[in-house]
């Protein structure tokens, strides 16, 4: 306590720091660096554990053997699908009510708010299918969700065949305390979060759906499912949601829990894992899974059906079969089981899964990394920012940049979408090409905007004045990426990483085209562009660099479209916020 309360000893502390302000922000990067390498490996990796009781055990009989029931379904549905062209809705209708269910129909219509090349559809419209079985043991207030997503490209026969036989089955178990929902929902994702805000009698997309006629209680859980075969290899897991959500470890736990119980070979990431964790293989190939978990969370994308009921507080996740040239195969039984066992174990929650972790990293499906575990990384990148800024001097007039800097920002986000009719009535682009090209225009825009009008409205020394900037501009970053990590940690550990070391070295003295090169090359752009090649390298299938370029593009436009669609949040967040400041380093860097 003496060093803080005395002021003499406080100012030496200071001059301690501004002395050696250049090495401890190199210790701290490599602290940083180096503590989130060292998170695959034990003891910050902990194996995982139930924390429900309701969950703790695997004692119940799956009795599923409908696999031949299911593999009717599929056919038949099939057939009708291939008929129609679309999702058969009277068939699907009449399938639920021969088993049982009381059926309903939601229609929707979404006009998006520009053509989406990736799967072709602009104008969408369609219907989702949906049966509930009531519980025999409890009123309606409580109820689990399967649901099976069906797009006009996806192969899901298998899944929607299962789905009706596990429904048939379920139908003749009297030990059910909470409604089961059956959906099937067309168009992906659309048609899921369709679903969704009708349900929960929220607009939060701008979606056109008609109103629900049946409903259950307030759903608990929920489980989607994607088969493209009879027969599967393995289950992978899918656990990111919208904006980076996570469901409840204790969930993945359960997944995990069955498919061991019944043999099931489960991977995460697609990446088989490994037991063995005393020797440096384990750990390895943790990193490898780490790293691509941290890739996806940080796009901020649905990576599945379950990703859109985060949003609404309930606990998710998509499971989807992979068939592979692997010795394993199990067929629809296997898998059945496992998902009879799972909706078991959730019909005796009492409560919401909240007991166990909601911020958690996955080296693999047996292990995990807690929050208190990870952030360290994160503080200590963030530190460099802060030992910048105790070394910089008072604020002054800085209005004109600043200004300058957050309109370019407001400029990304807006106009692209808005300006997309125009560009295409005076070029030759489609609207997904100049909504693509706008964003592009307006980015290298602002590196040539000559935010010189500081000159004018400043009373400093040139000197004083982009060392007062660059204040702003370290305590603006800072904060963003302090609460992008809270929310997000994969998010703000990348950008953290990446734009931490050009925020700190940029200044308009010295060797400044090696600054500048550095600025383009740590930008939000260039991060986008080298966690896509970075991603196909984890997933062992790399890129020429024009692949990666147009990867690069059709990522750009999904990016936006997903904001208008689902609301994710990345795109906003990059173009308000971190592309401004990193237009103020910009500004720094060429100050005059």
């Amino acid at each position: 306590m003496g060093l803080l309360s005395d002021p003499v000893r406080r100012r030496a502390l200071a001059r301690l720091v501004l002395r050696l302000n250049a090495p401890l922000c190199v210790l701290s990067y490599v602290a940083g660096i180096a503590w989130f390498l060292a998170l695959a490996f034990p003891p910050l990796t902990q194996r995982t554990y139930m924390s429900e009781n309701a969950m703790g055990s695997t004692m119940v009989e799956e009795q599923f053997v409908g696999g031949d029931r299911a593999r009717g379904f599929a056919r038949d549905f099939a057939a009708h699908r291939r008929k129609s062209g679309a999702l058969p809705v009277a068939w699907l209708q009449r399938a639920m009510r021969s088993v049982g269910l009381e059926v309903y129909t939601q229609s929707f219509s979404r006009k998006l708010p520009f053509p989406d090349e990736t799967h072709e559809r602009y104008m969408v419209s369609g219907t989702n299918v949906y049966g509930i079985l009531r519980a025999p043991r409890a009123a309606s207030t409580e109820s689990l969700v399967l649901t099976v997503p069906c797009g006009s490209d996806s192969t899901n026969s298998q899944a929607v065949g299962l789905l009706l036989a596990l429904a048939a089955h379920f139908r003749g178990q009297i030990y059910w305390a909470k409604d089961i929902i059956f959906l099937v929902t067309e168009h992906d994702l659309l048609g899921t979060e369709a679903w969704l805000e009708a349900y929960h009698d929220v607009n939060v997309t701008g979606m056109q759906s008609s109103p629900l006629q049946g409903r259950a209680g307030a759903i608990q859980a929920a489980v989607a499912l994607e088969l493209s075969s009879d027969v599967v290899t393995s289950l992978d897991v899918t656990v990111e949601g919208l904006n980076g959500q996570l469901p409840n470890l204790d969930l993945l736990n359960l997944f995990q829990t069955f498919c061991q119980k019944g043999g099931l070979l489960c991977t995460l990431q697609g990446k088989l894992q490994l037991q063995d964790w005393t020797t440096l293989d384990g750990p390895l190939q943790g990193l490898q899974t780490l790293l691509l978990m941290v890739l996806r969370q940080a796009s901020g994308r649905p990576h599945g059906p379950h990703g859109l009921f985060l949003r609404y507080r309930v606990e998710a996740l998509t499971l989807r079969g992979i068939n592979s040239f692997r010795q394993y195969k199990y067929d629809l039984v296997a898998v059945g089981k496992a998902l009879e066992g799972m909706f078991r174990k959730l019909n005796h929650l009492l409560e919401r899964l909240h007991q166990s972790f909601f911020f958690y990293l996955l080296p693999a499906l047996s292990r995990f990394v807690s929050i208190g575990l990870y952030m360290p990384a994160a503080g200590f990148l963030l530190l460099v920012l802060g030992l910048k800024i105790s070394s910089g001097v008072g604020l002054a007039s800085l209005v004109a940049p600043l200004l300058i800097s957050q309109a370019m920002g407001l400029a990304l986000y807006i106009l692209p979408v808005l300006g997309q009719h125009v560009a295409t009535q005076h070029f030759p682009v489609a609207e997904a090409e100049a909504v693509v090209l706008t964003l592009l225009a307006i980015y290298a825009a602002g590196l040539a905007l000559p935010h010189n009008t500081h000159r004018v409205m400043s009373t400093q020394a040139p000197d004083r004045g982009w060392m007062a900037l660059k204040l702003v501009a370290l305590i603006y970053l800072a904060l963003q990426l302090g609460c992008i990590a809270l929310t997000n940690f994969s998010l703000g550990f990348l950008l953290a990483a990446t734009m931490v070391p050009a925020a700190a070295l940029t200044k308009p003295c010295g060797p400044r085209p090696l600054y500048a090169a550095l600025l383009v090359l740590t930008s939000p752009a260039a991060t986008l562009l080298g966690s896509l090649f970075l991603w196909q390298e984890l997933q062992e299938a790399p890129l020429s660099l024009a692949e990666g370029w147009q990867l690069f593009l059709v990522a750009l436009a999904q990016g936006v479209l997903e904001h208008h669609t689902y609301g994710a949040l990345l795109f906003p967040l990059l173009s308000l916020g971190l592309y401004p400041c990193w237009l103020l380093f910009w500004n720094v860097l060429f100050w005059k």
